[in-house]
């Protein structure tokens, strides 16, 4: 599988979810002020607004995100993740965050992404098995490589929130 900035996804893309999504061309976390620990997610990037079409506008990323849950839950490292987790619920937020960060017609409301995946114990491998399982989504759909790779860029620096555990 492609190896590609592997500290990337929600992480992806929040997985479980994200942050506001504020009129500016940035997004703002749920919270922030008060909480004092929630983190800004992934921009709205009006540049990407080409690759939202790659990725096949909100339908594609609605079928992109059917397919990335069955991959996870296929997958023994994330399965555990999520085999007790309202899936709808969090390929609802993914794709909205998905679709806000490519500049698309969405916006999001979800949580930010250290309130989310708080005590969920985390790893480096745990979550490159889920961008792994990212990829192999878009890969099904045929969502160029070029694409994916700017995607992938902007939710990288989550990395950061979602692994929790050494």
């Amino acid at each position: 599988m492609y190896k590609t900035l592997p500290c990337i996804l929600l992480f992806a893309a929040g997985l479980l979810a994200g942050t506001t999504a504020s009129a500016q061309t940035t997004m703002q976390p749920a919270g922030s002020g008060a909480s004092g620990d929630a983190y800004p997610a992934a921009p709205r990037d009006p540049a990407l607004k080409p690759v939202f079409e790659q990725f096949g506008g909100k339908p594609g990323l609605v079928a992109l995100m059917n397919d990335f849950m069955d991959n996870l839950m296929a997958d023994p490292v994330t399965r555990p993740f999520f085999q007790y987790a309202d899936r709808e619920h969090i390929k609802a937020e993914l794709v909205d965050q998905f679709c806000v960060i490519l500049d698309g017609p969405c916006t999001y409301t979800g949580k930010d992404m250290a309130s989310v995946h708080r005590g969920m114990d985390v790893n480096r491998a745990d979550f490159n098995a889920l961008v792994e399982d990212l990829q192999k989504a878009m890969n099904k759909h045929d969502i160029p490589f070029r694409a994916q790779n700017k995607l992938l860029a902007k939710l990288a620096p989550m990395h950061r929130q979602i692994i929790t555990k050494p």
